[in-house]
């Protein structure tokens, strides 16, 4: 197992990579999701997958970033190992990796949220020596109230 950083201009696992993807992003298409990695790649979006003669085993998508709370961190936007590749050890090499690459970039940090529905992969979160630090609230539908 090798961990690649996806390459748009001239990568031929970015098909299979966006298969995977989508198995945690099914709102998207091939052509949808491949647009919008690419319009966050502008903004330092990354991503990585793992590869095997089996094939993509994982994929993920981060940010180096900075905050007052954080430090230079990283935070992992999505994260999903191919439902075929599942509890054989996938998730932890990628999180290894994601831990050495911290480092190397300078970060003490790594971030992620899951959804609340996600009882298997808290567990493996927590498992891998996350903790849970914060509750994260989300306003989806803005709208101006009485200004």
């Amino acid at each position: 197992m090798e961990v690649r950083f996806l390459d748009n201009n001239a990568n031929t696992d970015e098909p299979a990579v966006l298969e995977v993807l989508l198995q945690l992003r099914p709102s998207y298409d091939i052509d949808s999701l491949s647009a919008q990695i690419k319009k966050q790649q502008a903004h330092g979006y990354q991503v990585v997958y793992v590869k095997s003669p089996d094939g993509i085993l994982a994929v993920a998508g981060f940010v180096v970033g900075e905050k007052l709370a954080w430090g230079k961190h990283i935070y992992i936007d999505d994260l999903v190992t191919n439902a075929n590749h599942r509890s054989c050890g996938v998730g932890k090499f990628l999180i290894d990796w994601f831990k050495a690459y911290a480092l190397e970039v300078g970060c003490e940090q790594i971030h992620l949220d899951s959804g609340v529905q996600r009882f298997p992969a808290h567990k493996f979160y927590l498992r891998e020596g996350f903790t849970i630090a914060s509750h994260h609230f989300s306003m989806l539908d803005v709208q101006c109230s009485n200004l």
